[in-house]
């Protein structure tokens, strides 16, 4: 990991699918993000539950195992 943790910063605002421990999925809007990857979510749903709305939520980083950018990105 680069000094000062992850570089987040393209991905503020768009929305992601994470796969976390536990083979479970979220899908959410980025707002922010710590050196450690913990990540902020927000109008956050959960697929495997026929999209249940979880609205704003925490995910440890180090519960994270692969995150999908489903918005286009603009460089």
């Amino acid at each position: 990991m680069a000094k000062g943790g992850p570089d987040l910063k393209r991905y503020m605002d768009k929305t992601l699918s994470l796969k976390l421990n536990g083979n479970r999925t979220v899908k959410g809007v980025l707002r922010g993000y710590d050196p450690f990857m913990n990540l902020v979510l927000d109008e956050t749903t959960d697929p495997a539950s026929s999209d249940k709305k979880m609205g704003m939520v925490i995910i440890r980083g180090n519960s994270v195992v692969q995150f999908e950018i489903l918005d286009p990105l603009r460089f």
